[in-house]
């Protein structure tokens, strides 16, 4: 079977030059050479499971094009990281393992994945340093270690964290594993994680999954049909004070709703909300923002 890659176009001189950075003005994964590279993405396989079998596939889906991108353009391999549910750092494979998207993928990719029971130390490099061509490795939950998110809880439910010599660690590990890192995990993009911002190598690049989030978010907020309307949810005020305020300058109206709603109704109109979901810490900004 002969495979034949192709070679991106490089971005134009205008996307390299302009000196205001549009959302949808950033580095995808079409315009990356991967031929002969190993590419290291980070997706959100953060997928409903019951007894271990997969409800919804969607977010494996969505994340298909990416990968089917980088292995029709000649990539050594790609290596998946994801996290799934909240184990805290605590390893809890009966319950939080990501062995059923390895198969489930296989099935959307018509190839096999390679699953590895771990995310990062001695045998995960060895296994990803020189897989075969056209290889898809798939690594075990992120957050079955604690350096991931940098605080998490023991198995008797105590909150610990993380040192920076074990972030550090854990960081290079990962960036043992890939020479290109793309991110196409659009749902976690807001987090800190050391799979989203300690991946240390000299190509960065966005899949299609972000870059399609990006392209609508470029829309709405850099030319939006007016008038504009934004409709944010979420359970804590506190999470979405940045894009709150944001946002102010950029609407025509904003409709607070999901928990957060509970929050501003008792701060500004007194209201009694029962057991309702209040956001203590928010609630000290909720005047600031009206």
């Amino acid at each position: 079977l002969t495979q034949h890659c192709t070679t991106p176009a490089r971005e134009s001189f205008e996307a390299q030059t302009t000196g205001k950075m549009s959302l949808s003005n950033k580095l995808h994964l079409d315009k990356v050479d991967v031929k002969g590279k190993r590419v290291i993405m980070r997706v959100d396989f953060n997928v409903p499971m019951k007894n271990n079998v997969i409800t919804n596939n969607q977010r494996i889906k969505a994340a298909v094009p990416s990968i089917q991108h980088c292995l029709d353009n000649c990539a050594k391999a790609v290596v998946l990281m994801s996290h799934l549910g909240r184990p805290d750092g605590v390893p809890m494979p009966d319950k939080y393992s990501l062995e059923p998207v390895a198969a489930e993928l296989k099935n959307l990719l018509g190839k096999d994945v390679q699953f590895l029971k771990d995310c990062v130390g001695p045998d995960v490099e060895k296994a990803c340093a020189n897989p075969p061509a056209g290889s898809v490795i798939l690594l075990e939950n992120l957050r079955f270690h604690v350096a991931e998110e940098g605080k998490g809880k023991d198995a008797s439910g105590n909150k610990t964290k993380a040192s920076q010599a074990e972030i550090d660690a854990f960081r290079a590990s990962l960036s043992k594993l890939g020479d290109v890192y793309v991110n196409d995990a659009f749902g976690t993009a807001h987090r800190a994680h050391s799979s989203m911002v300690g991946v240390n190598l000299p190509q960065k690049a966005a899949g299609f999954l972000m870059k399609k989030e990006l392209d609508y978010f470029a829309m709405a907020l850099e030319k939006p049909q007016r008038p504009f309307l934004a409709i944010l949810g979420g359970a804590k005020v506190k999470d979405k004070i940045q894009l709150i305020n944001n946002m102010l300058d950029k609407v025509n109206e904003m409709i607070i709703g999901g928990g957060m709603a509970f929050t501003f109704l008792k701060v500004l109109k007194n209201m009694e909300i029962g057991t309702s979901l209040f956001d203590e810490e928010g609630s000290t900004i909720v005047k600031d923002l009206m």
